[in-house]
C-alpha cells in the first residue's frame, strides 16, 4: 500500500518532492521520485511513498520502469491474482526482477496495454507513464479499481495535469488557489459527504471507480472498464437449490478471504462481532495457521447511551474465543476536541461521519503489531444489511393509507414525537420521521430522501440568501439519478444496492477507511469486493434472497445461511447496528465549547454560507432534546474544520 504523486508541465522536481513527502504516512518505508525532460518540450514527474506489504526488499522500489526505461508505473494497491497473472507472463517468456504486484501490472500492461484491466483483481490506484509512442507523445494511464477502494485525485488545466493520492498534496501547485465547489457544498449537506467525482475543492475530481484516464498531447479522456452488470427485473434468476446457493457463496467468500490473506508482514481484522466481520475472522481462522489478531474498540458505557451499535466487548470476544483469535480490546475515552481537527486533515474531504475516529483509533492500535487489517465493508451493500433497505416496504404500506389520514393524523402524530435521545428507540422514530417526510414520493426519490440528512427545505432556511441563489436550481442527487438510471431495468432492491454501491460506499466508507487506515500507516483490505463474489451476488442471488419476508424481513438471508454452520448463533440472530460512535455525548461534553466557538455568530458571519440564527437554532434545538440534530451539528463542525485546514484565506 503507498501513496502515488505525479506531474505533467506542472511546477518542478522540487514541487513533486514535496507532494511525495505530504503522504508520507502513507508509505514509511521507501519513497522515490522519477521525471523526464522530452524532446517535445513536456516534463513528466512520478512519485511514491512505499508501505511494504509483498516483497520488503530494495527490489519493490518505485517508481518502477521496465527492462528499456520505456514504460514507468507508480503503483498503489495490492493484486490478489499476481500469482496467478506472474505464472501467464512467465509462459510468454518473461522475465521479473522482483516478487511485487507493481511489476505484474507493469509487464501485464507492457503485454497488453489497456485491456489488462479486464484481468486484474485487487484493489488499486496507479498511473503508468508510456514513452513507446516516442518522446514526443507520451500518455499517462491511470487507473481506479472497481469498486474505489483506493483513492485518485486529479486537477487538469490544458496540458497540466497532477494527481496524488489525497488532496492535500495538491494544494502547494503553483498557481493553483483553493476555492470552495458550492455545488458539492449542496451536495455534502445533504448527504454529509460529497458523491465521486466531485470534490468540496473547485477543479479537484476524483477518478470514478471503475473508470480509467488517459492523458495525451493535454487531451484528457475517462472511460468505464468495469461495471456490475445486473439482470432484468423480467429475466428472473436461475434456478438454484437454496442449500446449494448457500454452499456455493460460502465456497466464493472463503476463496476472496484466502486470497486477500496473501501478505509478506502480519494481518489482523477489524472484529465488531457483527455478521461480516466474524464471518471474515472465521475464514480467516481456518485458513491460518497462528492465532488471527483481532480488533475491537468499546467506549465507557456512560458515553453509549441511546447509540444503537454493537458496543458489547462480550461478543465480540465470545467470536475471538471460538476461532483461537489474539484478540485485542480497546477501551477508549478520546480526547475528541483534540483528535478531529487532525483527522479532518487526513481525511481531505469533509466527511461528517464520527466512525472516522473509531476507525482511526482501531488502526493506531493495531498499527503496533500489524500491517494489513481486513475488513467487512461492502457486506451490506451485496446482501442488502442496511435497514433502509425494508424501509421501502414500510412506505409502500404508508401510501396505502387514505391521504386524509396521512397528512391529517399519522404525519402530526409522528412529527411531534420527541427525539427520544439517551433511549433505545432513538433510532426508530428517526427512520419514522424519514419515512412521514418520504412516503409520498416515488420509490427512487424515496430512497434518496431517506439517504438525506438536510433537505432542500432545510437548507433554504440555513442558507444564506446568496447562496440560496446560486443552489436553488442546482439538484443534489444529481449524481445519485445517473446511477439509478444505468439500472432502471433492474429490481428496485438491486437498484437500491447498486447506487449504494456507487455512491455511499465509495464516497462514504471506503473513503474513510483508507485515510484513517493510511493516517497510520495501516492496509485495509475488503474481502466482500472481490469482483466475482460481487457478480455471483448481483447476478446469482435473487433479490428475495437477499430480504426474506416484508415488514421485519431478515437481512442478508442467503449469507446468514451460508455462515450458520460456522458463526455463533448470538451473532447470526442479532439486528444490523452501525459502527456507531457517542456522538451525542461528544457533542454535548468534549465538544461543546468547539461548537459554540467556531460556529459561532461572529465566525458564521465571516464566511456569508449560512444564517448565523439558523444555525444557533438548530444547535438549540439539539441541546434542549427537542429533536435529534446530532450528525447536523457534526456536519456544521466537521465542515468548519475543514475550511480552516483547506482553504487558506479563511
Amino acid at each position: 500500500m503507498c501513496g502515488i504523486v505525479g506531474l505533467v508541465n506542472w511546477g518542478d522536481r522540487e514541487t513533486l518532492e514535496r507532494m511525495n513527502d505530504l503522504q508520507a504516512h502513507r508509505g514509511p518505508d521507501d519513497w522515490g521520485v522519477w521525471e523526464g525532460r522530452l524532446p517535445c518540450g513536456s516534463w513528466v514527474g512520478l512519485g511514491n511513498r512505499r508501505l511494504s506489504i509483498i516483497d520488503l526488499s530494495s527490489a519493490g522500489h518505485m517508481p518502477m520502469s521496465n527492462a528499456d526505461g520505456t514504460i514507468v508505473i507508480t503503483y498503489n494497491g495490492e493484486l490478489y491474482n499476481a500469482p496467478e497473472l506472474r505464472r501467464h507472463l512467465e509462459s510468454k517468456n518473461r522475465a521479473f526482477r522482483s516478487k511485487t504486484d507493481t511489476e505484474v501490472v507493469l509487464q501485464l500492461y507492457e503485454e497488453e496495454g489497456p485491456s489488462c484491466l479486464k484481468r486484474l483483481n485487487g484493489m488499486f490506484a496507479f498511473c503508468i507513464c508510456d514513452l513507446r509512442n516516442g518522446p514526443n507523445s507520451p500518455s499517462l494511464f491511470m487507473v481506479r479499481d472497481q469498486f474505489g477502494v483506493k483513492p485518485f485525485y486529479y486537477l487538469h488545466q490544458g496540458k497540466r495535469l497532477a494527481f496524488a493520492s489525497e488532496v492535500k498534496s495538491l494544494l502547494g501547485l503553483p498557481g493553483f488557489e483553493p476555492r470552495m465547489d458550492l455545488e458539492a457544498l449542496h451536495q455534502y449537506l445533504t448527504f454529509l459527504w460529497v458523491p465521486d467525482p466531485k470534490t468540496l475543492l473547485q477543479d479537484v475530481r476524483k477518478l470514478p471507480a471503475g473508470h480509467y484516464a488517459l492523458f495525451q498531447s493535454g487531451q484528457l479522456t475517462i472511460e468505464r472498464y468495469w461495471d456490475l452488470e445486473l439482470p432484468d427485473r423480467n429475466a428472473g434468476f436461475p434456478e438454484a437449490d437454496e442449500e446449494a446457493l448457500a454452499e456455493e457463496l460460502r465456497e466464493r467468500f472463503r476463496r476472496s478471504v484466502r486470497g486477500q490473506m496473501v501478505s509478506d508482514v502480519p494481518i489482523g481484522a477489524f472484529l465488531s462481532a457483527g455478521l461480516d466481520s466474524s464471518s471474515i475472522v472465521a475464514m480467516m481462522a481456518e485458513a491460518s495457521s497462528h492465532p488471527v489478531r483481532t480488533y475491537t474498540i468499546s467506549f465507557p458505557r456512560d458515553h453509549m447511551i441511546g447509540e444503537h451499535t454493537l458496543d458489547d466487548p462480550a461478543v465480540s470476544r465470545q467470536v475471538a474465543q471460538r476461532f483461537g483469535c489474539e484478540h485485542h480490546e480497546i477501551a477508549v475515552e478520546p480526547k475528541v476536541a483534540d483528535l478531529l481537527p487532525r483527522l479532518i486533515w487526513h481525511m481531505d474531504e469533509p466527511v461528517a461521519d464520527p466512525a472516522i475516529i473509531l476507525t482511526y483509533l482501531i488502526c493506531r492500535e493495531a498499527s503496533s503489531s500489524v500491517k494489513v487489517l481486513l475488513s467487512g465493508i461492502g457486506g451490506d451493500e451485496l446482501f442488502a444489511g442496511y435497514r433502509k433497505y425494508y424501509a421501502h416496504n414500510w412506505a409502500k404500506v404508508y401510501r396505502m393509507l387514505p391521504s386524509a389520514l396521512r397528512r391529517g393524523v399519522v404525519s402530526p402524530l409522528i412529527r411531534a414525537l420527541p427525539a427520544m435521545r439517551g433511549t433505545p428507540f432513538k433510532g426508530m422514530v428517526r427512520l419514522a420521521n424519514k419515512m412521514v417526510r418520504s412516503g409520498s414520493l416515488s420509490p427512487q426519490d424515496a430512497f434518496l430522501m431517506n439517504c438525506t440528512y438536510l433537505d432542500g427545505a432545510h437548507k433554504a432556511q440555513l442558507y444564506s440568501s446568496e447562496l440560496n441563489d446560486r443552489l436553488s436550481s442546482f439538484d443534489a442527487w444529481m449524481q445519485h439519478r445517473l446511477h439509478f438510471g444505468r439500472v432502471s431495468h433492474a429490481e428496485f432492491l438491486n437498484q437500491m444496492l447498486y447506487l449504494d454501491l456507487k455512491a455511499f460506499m465509495v464516497s462514504l466508507n471506503l473513503n474513510y477507511n483508507d485515510k484513517m487506515s493510511m493516517a497510520s500507516s495501516i492496509e485495509v483490505r475488503v474481502p466482500f469486493l472481490d469482483p466475482e463474489l460481487a457478480h455471483f451476488a448481483a447476478c446469482r442471488v435473487p433479490p428475495r434472497l437477499k430480504l426474506r419476508g416484508f415488514l421485519r424481513p431478515v437481512t442478508k438471508y442467503i449469507f446468514r445461511k451460508a455462515q450458520q454452520s460456522i458463526l455463533p448463533k448470538q451473532v447470526l440472530s442479532q439486528p444490523k447496528a452501525g459502527f456507531g460512535a457517542p456522538i451525542d455525548h461528544w457533542l454535548a461534553h468534549d465538544l461543546s465549547e468547539m461548537v459554540d466557538d467556531l460556529l459561532s455568530e461572529s465566525q458564521l458571519r465571516k464566511r456569508g454560507l449560512f444564517k448565523p440564527s439558523a444555525v444557533r437554532s438548530l444547535v438549540a434545538a439539539h441541546r434542549s432534546g427537542k429533536a435529534d440534530w446530532s450528525l447536523q451539528v457534526w456536519q456544521l463542525l466537521t465542515l468548519e474544520i475543514w475550511m480552516q485546514t483547506y482553504l487558506r484565506k479563511c
